[in-house]
């Protein structure tokens, strides 16, 4: 959903490529990823091509595909998203298993799911003007009966969540006792209370339940182009609230005031 007063400018996807199960890592692989135009029950869909990469069967990081056609077609119905396909294919055109030549999908590990990135910009109208970088060009057929291998990256598109047992950054319980802290000789009231605190992973890409900053955002991005040099966002409070507090002082006047930054 493109923000009130902006336009976009472009759209990636990335995907993420691990070493791939192969005898030759020099190996070179190609890859097309397509927008899905139309769909038929008795032939192959209607494809129109987007982006294409070459590249060695042992490389690994992310691959950036330009998918502004596709965002563009997309916004002007929504009727029009059937979604992307990927075919990766050898140097003499056999089909190549997108999994077995690395590329992880939704069910990999959560820091290395695919996703898309949009670029948008203040604009006075709703939509941009399609850029003419690239026109679609529409799949051919092959003559032979060796069909490119359909889009079977591991849950790439469906809901399954990564299983790597971390949990992601959320709020939880924390009760601070006063009794414990051996506060009691001086605070009257109250006992205790709920602080809570914040735990959990910054995989990107960041859960809108997250509350995330611009800057954790950017943060994020930053460190899947350079893990080494920027670390993760961390998990951190969005909102501080405060707390009364009933107690002595050092003159042993009773004092009731309101401490800032008491509970997230």
């Amino acid at each position: 959903q493109v923000p009130t007063g902006e336009s976009v400018t472009a759209a990636e996807f990335r995907i993420y490529k691990a070493r791939g199960v192969t005898r030759n890592p020099n190996t070179t692989l190609h890859l097309s990823i397509y927008e899905i135009a139309a769909e038929h029950s008795n032939r192959e869909s209607d494809l129109f091509l987007l982006d294409v990469q070459d590249l060695r069967a042992g490389t690994e990081g992310w691959l950036v595909f330009d998918v502004t056609a596709a965002s563009n077609h997309w916004l002007v119905d929504r009727k029009y998203n059937l979604g992307l396909r990927l075919y990766v294919e050898t140097e003499d055109g056999h089909s190549v298993d997108p999994g077995s030549a690395g590329l992880l999908g939704r069910r990999g590990p959560r820091s290395k799911q695919p996703f898309m990135v949009t670029f948008f910009r203040a604009s006075p109208s709703p939509l941009r003007v399609p850029r003419a970088a690239k026109p679609p060009r529409r799949r051919q057929p092959k003559k032979t009966n060796d069909l490119p291998h359909p889009n079977k990256l591991p849950g790439i598109f469906d809901d399954v969540h990564a299983a790597d047992g971390r949990q992601v950054c959320r709020r939880h319980e924390l009760y601070v006792s006063f009794q414990d802290l051996g506060w009691l000789d001086w605070v009257i009231a109250p006992q205790g209370y709920s602080a809570y605190y914040c735990e959990g992973e910054c995989a990107f890409p960041l859960d809108s339940c997250m509350n995330a900053t611009n800057h954790a955002i950017l943060q994020s991005l930053v460190h899947l182009m350079k893990p080494e040099a920027v670390p993760k966002a961390c998990c951190a409070p969005t909102k501080l609230s405060a707390t009364s507090v009933l107690y002595y002082d050092s003159n042993n006047n009773v004092i009731l005031k309101k401490h800032r930054n008491m509970v997230v």
